[in-house]
């Protein structure tokens, strides 16, 4: 076999390999649109009377903040709060009062993380069983109606999530 021969049958290989190996490292992944987020915040402060007091963080699959609306008369530590909490439900992939009350023992320590905060109002947003981004309130009254908030924010974009 020549020598122009080999070099063209090893371009060959080279190329067709270098093809096959490109199409195993591409990852497809689902993630929120800014519009589905504002969506979601926006019937958020619908919770209370004109977003009086609180506040709305939705973040995407990577937990990086996607929206964030602070209504009137909101608390100093508000916006801190509900980007946590949405944070907190996105990294564990369930709500953040579910995931306060599971580390109270053993699992305490997972508390320490960075960004994580045990207090509830924050959401995942979820297509079937992949985690798409999270939606954390807080200023509506306490934990639970903060949760409950979320839900129904999320809820207003159900048909979207199939």
């Amino acid at each position: 076999m020549s020598i122009a021969r080999r070099i063209c049958v090893g371009v060959l290989m080279a190329v067709s390999g270098a093809g096959a190996v490109g199409a195993q490292g591409v990852v497809m992944e689902r993630n929120i649109s800014t519009q589905m987020a504002r969506t979601i915040a926006d019937a958020a402060m619908e919770c209370t009377q004109n977003g009086q007091g609180t506040t709305v963080a939705v973040v995407d699959r990577t937990g990086q903040l996607r929206v964030l609306i602070r209504g009137d008369a909101t608390q100093l530590y508000s916006v801190e709060l509900a980007r946590r909490k949405a944070y907190t439900a996105r990294a564990f992939r369930r709500p953040s009062l579910e995931w306060a009350k599971r580390t109270e023992g053993n699992l305490a320590g997972q508390r320490m993380l960075t960004d994580m905060i045990p207090l509830g109002g924050g959401m995942p947003i979820a297509v079937g069983n992949d985690v798409i981004g999270a939606v954390g309130v807080s200023g509506t009254g306490g934990q639970e109606d903060d949760e409950n908030c979320a839900k129904r924010a999320i809820a207003k974009v159900a048909d979207q999530l199939k």
